[in-house]
């Protein structure tokens, strides 16, 4: 195997759930593609990596400077969804059953791997609180359900509990379709203790 080949094929491992094999495949359909497929590849990364910034409110990604959901005046402005990541908010935003705002912090809290409260989002999020001047009446938490996760959505009410009127996080539990006997212990626990009246 080429040196060349070898490198595009380490490069290909570094994107997300990319194995070795799937690199591999990658590679050699880069390779043997047509110069022009190539050159459009190559051109679309450039475009996105070039016209991408993160909008000036919410921190999500978008090539105006305030992106489409921010920029929306259909939207509650009175209701912030913080989540970890910019595909977190597509997401929620599929699910067609939130019509609020969002705001992406860019990670989670982590201190193994060195991540502070200083590392994320976090202080835009407080800024963007304190400039609303009480129009924000409610923060959803949609960090994920990890450590991380946790310790990120505790951070958040600490840092916002006496700045606005209601903060909540997002349920978890038994999944639609699940069945209980293959459920983790953990999850079923979050979701006894997460049950509503019907």
């Amino acid at each position: 195997m080429t040196k060349s080949l070898q490198r595009l094929i380490a490069a290909f491992r570094k994107f997300p759930g990319v194995g070795p094999k799937q690199a591999e495949r990658f590679a050699m359909l880069v390779i043997m593609s047509d110069s022009n497929e190539v050159r459009e590849f190559i051109q679309a990364i450039e475009s996105a990596r070039n016209s991408i910034k993160l909008c000036r409110f919410c921190c999500d990604l978008s090539e105006e400077e305030i992106c489409s959901i921010c920029s929306d005046t259909g939207r509650n402005r009175a209701i912030i969804c913080v989540v970890e990541q910019p595909q977190d908010a597509a997401a929620v935003e599929k699910t067609g059953a939130y019509n609020g705002l969002y705001h992406v912090l860019h990670g989670a809290i982590s201190p193994i791997e060195g991540v502070n409260s200083g590392s994320i989002k976090l202080q835009n999020l407080a800024e963007r609180i304190r400039k609303s001047n009480g129009a924000i009446s409610e923060i959803i938490i949609a960090t994920n359900p990890d450590t991380e996760g946790e310790m990120t959505a505790m951070h958040i009410t600490r840092l916002l509990k006496n700045k606005v009127a209601k903060i909540t996080r997002i349920a978890y539990g038994v999944p639609l379709g699940g069945d209980i006997d293959y459920i983790d212990e953990m999850t079923l626990r979050h979701a006894l203790n997460g049950r509503i009246s019907i």
